[in-house]
């Protein structure tokens, strides 16, 4: 059997042993011994977002997401870990404790296997990394294109940190700071309590001499209901555009206007 045929039973494998837990953000599926449940916490995750159009003007998000994630006293072994992923993203890169990783699409061998969220369903990367108490820092970069939906911008950010709450663990705080380089207007940001309710939140904005920034804190608590996953959205300011035969018309109309005010000017001195 090859190597990718062993791979790909491994996943299904993997699939079954999935099949009673429900995806979330950095999810912990299983640990190699039994005498560890996963128990673990994130205090603090720190998400940062570049806004940026490319040459065509389709607008990108270039997301870094920071993760300490504190471990089970004496724990060592292997984790396996889903990560969901907005739709068309590329350029995924994975590390712990800043040494790259590998990762698989688990969505591609498993085409049933999608995370929910309230704008549609995205697909899920997984990862086995090894680890040892006390933490690990785990890190991820992706970049997707960003929706456009009923004429406004969106993003969303999967914030269900249920698995990292519990009595040990009372609570944990996302750190978002979002860099929007375009101008933009109408900015909003909610949390998604259903599909269909978004609670607004609160933000902070700072402008640079090439952006602004949308600085945002989530915290969660152990026994309180769930914020929701985050949505921020905002308006592009339009530019008016001429098409290039039209503009070079205005332009021409404009220094024919000039020359004759100039003429007029000279000859009644």
């Amino acid at each position: 059997m090859g190597s990718r045929h062993k791979e790909l039973v491994s996943v299904l494998l993997l699939m079954i042993a999935l099949s009673i837990l429900s995806p979330n953000i950095v999810k912990p599926v299983t640990a190699d011994s039994e005498n560890y449940k996963t128990p673990l916490s994130m205090p603090k995750e720190y998400i940062n977002y570049t806004i940026v159009p490319d040459q065509q003007g389709t607008l990108w998000a270039l997301v870094d997401g920071y993760y300490p994630i504190y471990l089970p006293e004496n724990f060592t072994g292997n984790l396996s870990l889903l990560y969901p992923m907005p739709p068309q993203t590329t350029n995924i890169s994975v590390s712990v404790n800043d040494m790259q990783i590998d990762w698989i699409n688990f969505t591609q061998s498993n085409p049933a296997e999608t995370h929910h969220t309230a704008v549609g369903d995205w697909w899920m990367i997984y990862i086995n990394p090894t680890v040892a108490a006390p933490y690990f820092s785990l890190k991820i970069h992706y970049e997707h294109p960003i929706e456009k939906i009923n004429g406004s911008y969106l993003l969303l950010y999967d914030l269900n940190v249920s698995p990292y709450l519990s009595p040990q663990s009372l609570n944990s705080t996302a750190y978002f700071q979002i860099e929007i380089r375009p101008d933009f207007t109408d900015l909003r940001a909610f949390n998604t309590e259903t599909d269909s309710k978004w609670n607004p939140v609160m933000y902070n904005l700072t402008k640079t001499n090439s952006s602004h920034i949308v600085s945002i804190e989530e915290y969660s608590e152990y026994g309180k209901p769930l914020l929701g996953d985050l949505i921020v959205e905002f308006s592009l300011k339009q530019v008016p555009k001429f098409p290039s035969a039209a503009f070079a018309v205005v332009v021409a109309g404009a220094i024919a206007i000039a020359g004759l005010l100039v003429y007029f000017k000279r000859h009644q001195r």
